[in-house]
């Protein structure tokens, strides 16, 4: 049956009908007063998102392009930066780094093994002489469903009083609670087409009046991604570049949405869906990759019952029930499968993933489970 995809993958997620009619208006001028009207309410509810006062600035760009900007407003060439990864998000940040000329000290952790913000710490400690301008590192590790810990790792960073604190928050955003003036976090990146509940398109640069200091002094080359530009127009509700006008209309959309479910509510579903979804698979036979106590709110990691391919998995689930999840990248292709909850989606939505996965491994052949303990541990998470 055509038109019953159900998308299931950390991004891009599935999209509300009422932000889709909101994109179907038709553009309107970027520069009238219609326009500023919108990028004025949508400025208002990305800071109640963010939960800060800060400059919450708007791109054009994927979430990699938001945290480029994160990059390269605020460092100079040679600037050491210590860069954290343990998986593939974490690992772009530090091509990224290197790709500008920064002097990037590697601090790194296996897949599927939370960052040691005590060994961050040490690092930062032993920086006596205060040269590490800036620490990066992902939030919430979309390739292995890892939560970092953002508010101890952010401890470390406020001791050491010089380096600006820089989270990839692109699938942590809008999914669990970043509260940026509460942990005084300095750059944060996130992307639409994660828990703002719209297509892929606009990026989003929290910027706070620490990192515009170090803004003042950066000297890394940047034109389109100037974030100075961008704060400038938006004091007068504009944008500097010709925006995708109708994804803006999206944005004040989900963001209504979202204010009207409230942040807590949001943060609650998310951590039910978590919780469920792990429940399901790990009845059904699957490893869980991430530990529980560092579990993403957005996606789900888990490793096959032996002799059942992660392939075949996503195959049937996309042939036979119109089910898209995600599988491994780089060195865990065909070794995992991932389940995105973030966004747009609910408890049916994972009772339903559960129940079309337990059909799939029947299919397959294989019957070290229960039928219907997947659904069975799901429901009971959910109460």
């Amino acid at each position: 049956m055509d038109d019953k995809l159900m998308l299931m993958i950390p991004g891009p997620t599935p999209v509300p009908e009422r932000v889709l009619q909101a994109m179907a208006k038709h553009p309107i001028g970027h520069r009238t007063g219609e326009f500023s009207e919108i990028v004025a309410a949508v400025d208002v509810d990305l800071k109640w998102l963010h939960q800060t006062q800060n400059d919450v600035l708007v791109v054009a760009a994927s979430g990699t392009g938001a945290m480029e900007a994160g990059i390269i407003n605020f460092f100079s060439a040679g600037d050491r930066v210590l860069v954290c990864g343990n998986g593939k998000f974490g690992d772009r940040w530090i091509k990224l780094a290197k790709a500008y000329g920064l002097n990037v000290e590697v601090m790194q952790e296996d897949w599927g093994k939370p960052l040691d913000p005590d060994a961050i710490g040490a690092i930062l400690q032993a920086d006596t002489g205060k040269t590490i301008k800036g620490v990066v590192f992902t939030h919430s590790e979309t390739s292995s469903g890892v939560l970092n810990d953002l508010a101890a790792i952010n401890r470390h960073v406020k001791d050491h009083g010089e380096a600006l604190i820089i989270v990839d928050a692109v699938t942590s955003l809008g999914a669990i609670s970043v509260p940026v003036d509460e942990l005084e976090l300095d750059v944060v990146a996130s992307g639409s087409q994660k828990g703002y509940m719209i297509p892929p398109g606009l990026g989003f640069v929290s910027v706070s009046a620490k990192a515009w200091a170090a803004y003042d002094k950066a000297t890394l080359p940047k034109f389109y991604f100037d974030l100075g530009t961008y704060r400038k127009n938006a004091a007068k509700n504009l944008t500097p570049f010709t925006p995708p006008i109708n994804l803006y209309f999206a944005l004040q959309a989900s963001l209504q949405m979202m204010r009207q479910e409230g942040l807590e509510s949001i943060f609650a579903r998310h951590s039910r869906l978590q919780a469920a979804t792990r429940a399901g698979v790990k009845a059904l036979g699957f490893g869980l990759f991430a530990p529980d106590s560092h579990a993403s709110p957005a996606v789900t990691a888990a490793t096959p019952p032996e002799g059942i391919a992660a392939g075949d998995i996503s195959k049937i689930l996309s042939k036979r029930f119109d089910i898209s999840i995600a599988g491994g990248q780089d060195h865990l292709k065909g070794k995992i499968i991932r389940i995105g909850h973030l966004g747009f989606i609910s408890d049916r939505d994972v009772l339903m993933t559960i129940a079309a996965l337990e059909a799939t491994l029947l299919e397959l052949g294989y019957t070290g489970f229960t039928p219907g303990s997947g659904v069975a541990a799901a429901a009971k998470a959910f109460q």
